[in-house]
């Protein structure tokens, strides 16, 4: 299962990231995190900035809407994702 948690109609998230991937996509479960893969190199921020791109896109929400609290530089990242969709969460998290 993903760790994840609801604060305030915000999704906190773990997830572990793959940089030059062949093709961005969030594929699985990896040790309790949302495994995604990305086809941006780890180089000036251009992977975290496809990670939330991907991320939004997936969740259905603003980019805006999708924060990156932590792990800015590791490929463990925090996200915070605000006015997230419960029925569109559950799909992707596997509840």
């Amino acid at each position: 299962m993903i760790e994840h948690s609801f604060s305030k109609g915000n999704l906190l998230l773990t997830v572990q990231v793959v940089p030059r991937a062949s093709k961005s996509e969030i594929v699985s479960e990896f040790n309790g995190r949302l495994r995604v893969r990305v086809a941006a190199p780890p180089v000036d921020g251009a992977a975290n900035e496809e990670l939330i791109r991907l991320v939004a896109k997936r969740f259905k929400v603003a980019r805006g809407a999708v924060t990156l609290v932590g792990g800015e530089s590791s490929r463990v990242k925090r996200l915070r994702i605000e006015n997230v969709d419960l029925k569109v969460a559950d799909e992707i998290l596997g509840r």
